[in-house]
């Protein structure tokens, strides 16, 4: 299905700090950071290099209900938060995997827990085949993907995923690497008053152009996908002071301490996903998860860089439908987002 380069990613701790500064300075017009050197954007070859999932194939998108409650209890066999939500408990689809008690206990070490677990969880699933170890894969993928790659706030895990999750031959088949850069695009541009942000946010800690921050300690230089040559590490100062530090920092970054050209020399021998993912590289694109799509502005790079480029333009205003970006959030309508964003969609498939 081609999660396989992303599962193996370990150590996934949240840099708080760093979040919550790259947050400030995130602008959700233009959906790109702003730092004294110009725009940088997280791009789809940041994804794909860093995470290991793909962003070829087909848009993560469909059709979004007003409840979810019939598709969970016919493909999870689970209940729904409320009748009308997108949510099911976390603690339901660990015990369903045979992993209820997920929290590593006093004393143990990370191997040690990640061992007892897998022990755990293949108990359950030993004697199971057909239709039973389908819902057990189903249960596995809800996790994955509403709780890392399309991450939500807090305890419960989204499950807008599920319709695409029924034909389980035709998962891989999707950009979910586009579609968690759609979600954390989207996330970003939430209220600077919320702490931290939803979605991947390992992603901005690995973002490999700015070295200096000195966030990370770097760690097996050669492992693939490239987020598993960091250790993030936890600083005891208050989250306030590290975030002014974090702010300090940027702003005395000299230029040349700016990584524009981060993957050079990287092999891309032994990731197959890069190649793949190459034609979606380097342009202007529409991002689609579901009731958020954004674009990506690839283009304001080229300016920061003085690059000769036409003139820049925001499509975010006098549209036919909502402004792009525009993420409906909490209980909606049913809407059928293959018929609501063609015009976007259709950008995405040429």
């Amino acid at each position: 299905m081609g999660f396989g380069p992303f599962l193996r990613l370990e150590e996934l701790a949240p840099d708080v700090a760093l979040i919550q500064a790259l947050k400030e300075r995130w602008d959700p017009e233009c959906h790109a950071f702003l730092f004294p050197w110009g725009h940088m954007v997280p791009t789809l070859e940041d994804i794909v290099r860093i995470t290991g999932l793909c962003v070829d194939d087909q848009a993560v998108t469909g059709t979004t209900y007003t409840s979810y409650q019939e598709a969970v209890e016919r493909l999870l066999g689970l209940e729904v938060r409320g009748e009308r939500s997108s949510l099911v408990q976390r603690t339901s689809l660990q015990a369903s995997l045979g992993v209820a008690s997920a929290r590593r206990q006093t004393g143990k070490g990370q191997a040690e827990h990640v061992e007892r677990m897998t022990d755990d969880a293949r108990a359950v699933m030993a004697e199971e085949e057909g239709e039973a170890a389908d819902r057990d894969l189903r249960w596995f993928l809800t996790l994955v993907i509403g709780k890392l790659i399309l991450g939500t706030k807090g305890d419960p895990v989204g499950c807008r995923c599920l319709p695409l999750l029924e034909d389980l031959s035709s998962v891989g088949n999707y950009a979910w690497g586009a579609a968690l850069l759609a979600h954390l695009f989207d996330s970003l541009g939430t209220s600077s008053r919320e702490t931290g942000v939803a979605g991947f946010f390992p992603l901005l800690q690995a973002y490999y152009h700015l070295p200096s921050l000195g966030r990370g300690v770097a760690r097996r230089r050669s492992a693939l996908p490239l987020l598993q040559r960091w250790r993030f590490c936890q600083d005891e100062l208050s989250l306030r002071r590290q975030v002014t530090m974090i702010h300090d920092a940027l702003d005395t970054t000299p230029f040349g301490h700016v990584q524009w050209t981060p993957y050079v020399g990287e092999s891309d021998a032994a990731q197959p996903w890069v190649e793949r993912g190459r034609p979606y590289f380097g342009r202007d694109i529409w991002l689609h998860c579901f009731n958020t799509v954004v674009p990506l502005h690839h283009r304001l790079v080229a300016r920061t860089l003085v690059l000769h480029q036409a003139a820049v333009e925001f499509p975010s205003q006098q549209r036919s439908w909502e402004r792009p970006g525009w993420s409906f959030r909490g209980i909606q309508q049913v809407t059928d987002w293959t018929v609501r964003v063609r015009e976007q969609l259709d950008d995405w498939e040429r």
